[in-house]
């Protein structure tokens, strides 16, 4: 089980997990032995592993709560646009943007969360992994690789993604690392859920890309208007 594997990375024990979490070792020593993980149990540990909650429920193939999805599906193409602006922005200028995204109150969700549809249902595996890791980020195939090629500099066609969600392309150090960078995920901690070795010398994250992707984490849950506000406002100023 992928959180078993996390663990084993981080060097940690199911008594070192519940001392960090406060959880009792006999539940954690569960999970880790493929009990199905309880809500309470993976907010608490997300910290211990240094990743969101969010990220957490989707290693551990947990259903996300309704409160923990991104808000509105359609604003994808639009984050991945307010990405492109911020990244041009001088660094006071990006912290002062992702203050006023922070600032924005979230709205309360007035409608189900729908279905993904077919071709965004992933199989068990490293790549259904990743994609719906970044799903996570309101970034389907398109606006993820929009996002992709400001963040990296390189370019793989939306359809490409899709392609190593559904693990018909191979999931290579290079393309692992830049969903590292995307993903605002430690490289080395995607290796060990994917099984997938990095190179030597994987590059961390630019100063830009920390940013941006930390601003395309503060709006996933704000409305499709307040996005696009957002992007105005940095491409006013960028």
């Amino acid at each position: 089980m992928l959180l078993n594997r996390l663990a084993k990375h981080h060097g940690l024990c199911a008594d070192d997990l519940s001392r960090l979490s406060s959880v009792p070792a006999a539940e954690v020593r569960a999970v880790l032995d493929g009990a199905p993980p309880g809500a309470s149990l993976l907010r608490r540990l997300a910290p211990v592993f240094q990743l969101e909650a969010e990220d957490l429920y989707v290693i551990a193939a947990a259903a996300l709560p309704l409160e923990m999805t991104p808000l509105d599906p359609r604003a994808g193409t639009t984050v991945a646009r307010l990405a492109w602006h911020a990244a041009r922005l001088p660094r006071d200028q990006r912290y002062q943007l992702r203050r006023l995204a922070q600032s924005l109150p979230q709205e309360r969700r007035t409608q189900p969360d729908p279905e993904p549809r077919a071709h965004l249902q992933y199989p068990p595996g490293p790549g259904g992994l990743l994609m719906r890791l970044l799903a996570n980020r309101n970034l389907g195939w398109l606006a993820g690789a929009q996002t992709f090629l400001t963040l990296t500099g390189r370019y793989w066609s939306a359809a490409t993604y899709g392609q190593v969600g559904h693990g018909c392309i191979e999931l290579t150090p290079d393309l692992l690392a830049d969903y590292a960078i995307v993903l605002g995920i430690r490289a080395d901690d995607l290796a060990a859920l994917t099984g997938v070795k990095l190179q030597d010398r994987t590059a961390p994250p630019s100063e830009v890309a920390v940013d941006v992707t930390g601003l395309i984490w503060d709006v996933r849950r704000l409305t499709l208007d307040q996005i696009q506000h957002l992007r105005d406002t940095a491409k006013s100023t960028s």
